[in-house]
């Protein structure tokens, strides 16, 4: 690009996904002519008649954060990842591994991430006719802290010490890592509080998950064969956050979770409630059912992602990001006519030359006059960043955080209820979340915000973010994922 300006064009090869549905909401007036056997919306799945067979297509609707809707055709091949391509592609949100399809029952406060590699079709055909559960599309950032390098802190070494008595030889994070890549579950064991069936009441149990399923002991911690209880087998069953515990069943924390079995299909009857003591607990639990149903699955799943993402988006069948991202190529404008810059070191180049220009315009804008500082564009910019979500409560953060996965880094920034002037950073970091007061001041004309009373001062919003992106600060780690919410 030497000489002229560099450009980044969109190069999509074709592709094939599921299809936005063009089926009218009106009822058929000829129904006599349509056979229901041929039929996408008669014989759907979701108004359970029958599993999903190959070759048709089905109608699944999709819903945002937001309440939006948008209707799919899909195969009954369609998995859940294929699916989760397509709504990036059609919102243009950037793409990562981290956005997922999650199954949600509201009438029983009931919710799941699926895996990568389940039908949709098959999933939705499992509810019950006229239920409301439905499918959103939201990100999720802890559906592969399993396979990172912080995993053995999901099993914390209280839940898994008969693992370390038989390997004591062998670190804590070692045995996990050894867990982890043979696809294999160690064995964990912890108190939950169990609901009697047909009753309100929870009772404190010592549980334990085998090779052979899960137990819970009916003397104290006991192992022994004569006091372990068989409680659920998790190969036809499916794991559940609950998310109104308190509210719908009395749980007594609200670190609740629920199995369903494959032949509950609606109601409360059937359902094996459980309730951890803490969050920690609680992830260590469910981490522990998906490796032990899923086993290498699950990180084939991950390895696929990762390879998807360091792909190079003109190889392959899909691109991996939306227009604005990876499915970009470098052109040079410097002649009559743009070009596609095909050499990788001239590319790297461009790449270079391009984020030196970045550079400049950013330092030209933190080193502008007082006056240009106080600007209404310059106060109001950080409302265009992904991560600002405008005045939305505490609550609302903690529940948002919460969906999208407690893990370190994950953070937003919002207006502050308390202070009208200041703004919130909330941070999630060891399973809580944080909140940190930004406040406004001016010193010698100049408006700047800080987190530690003018110790530490950024020109705007968004020179603080991506400082703590890069640097831990104040904060007890930096900056890694931030909540996002797209329009469907």
């Amino acid at each position: 690009m030497s000489g002229g300006g560099g450009c980044w064009r969109s190069r999509q090869p074709p592709q094939e996904e599921p299809r936005a549905s063009s089926l009218p909401s009106i009822p058929n007036p000829f129904p006599e002519l349509c056979s229901p056997s041929n039929s996408p919306i008669l014989s759907s799945p979701a108004l359970g008649q029958g599993p999903p067979r190959e070759g048709t297509s089905h109608v699944v609707k999709v819903f945002g954060e937001d309440g939006a809707c948008r209707s799919l055709e899909a195969s009954a091949g369609t998995t859940a990842r294929q699916l989760c391509e397509t709504l990036v592609r059609r919102t243009r949100a950037l793409h990562d591994h981290s956005w997922a399809l999650v199954e949600l029952h509201q009438h029983l406060a009931l919710e799941r991430c699926l895996e990568d590699h389940e039908s949709v079709v098959e999933v939705q055909s499992s509810w019950a006719p006229g239920a409301d559960s439905r499918f959103v599309f939201r990100k999720n950032f802890a559906k592969y802290e399993l396979f990172r390098s912080t995993a053995q802190s999901l099993f914390p070494e209280v839940m898994v010490s008969s693992c370390l008595e038989a390997n004591k030889s062998m670190a804590h994070s070692e045995l996990i890592q050894n867990f982890l890549n043979s696809g294999s579950c160690p064995e964990v064991q912890g108190f939950l509080q169990l609901r009697e069936a047909g009753r309100k009441v929870w009772k404190r149990f010592h549980f334990s998950l085998r090779r052979s399923g899960l137990y819970y002991s009916t003397k104290g911690t006991s192992k022994d064969p004569r006091h372990l209880q068989y409680f659920a087998d998790l190969t036809e069953s499916n794991i559940y956050y609950v998310t109104q515990g308190k509210k719908l069943y009395g749980t007594p924390t609200e670190f609740g979770f629920c199995i369903k079995p494959h032949k509950v299909r609606s109601g409360v009857k059937g359902l094996k409630l459980l309730c951890s003591e803490d969050e920690q607990s609680r992830s260590c639990w469910m981490a522990a059912f998906r490796l032990f149903k899923y086993g290498m699955q699950l990180y084939r799943n991950y390895q696929q992602a990762q390879a998807r993402l360091s792909q190079p988006p003109w190889i392959g069948p899909t691109p991996l990001r939306s227009v604005s991202d990876n499915a970009l190529v470098a052109m040079d404008f410097s002649g009559c006519t743009g070009r596609v810059i095909e050499n990788p070191n001239e590319v790297l180049t461009a790449a270079l030359e391009e984020a030196q220009a970045w550079r400049k315009k950013t330092t030209h804008r933190y080193s502008l006059p007082a006056a240009c500082h106080s600007s209404p564009l310059s106060a109001a910019i950080h409302r265009t960043q992904p991560w600002f979500h405008g005045r939305i409560s505490r609550e609302d953060t903690q529940q948002l955080m919460g969906r999208q996965g407690l893990v370190d880094g994950v953070f937003l920034v919002r207006e502050s209820q308390r202070n009208p002037k200041g703004f919130v950073l909330s941070l999630c970091h060891l399973q809580r979340i944080k909140h940190y007061l930004i406040l406004p001041s001016e010193e010698e004309g100049r408006l700047y915000f800080t987190m530690d009373d003018g110790q530490t001062r950024f020109a705007d919003l968004i020179q603080l973010v991506e400082f703590h992106q890069i640097n831990r600060g104040i904060l007890p780690c930096k900056l890694r994922h931030y909540c996002t919410c797209v329009a469907l």
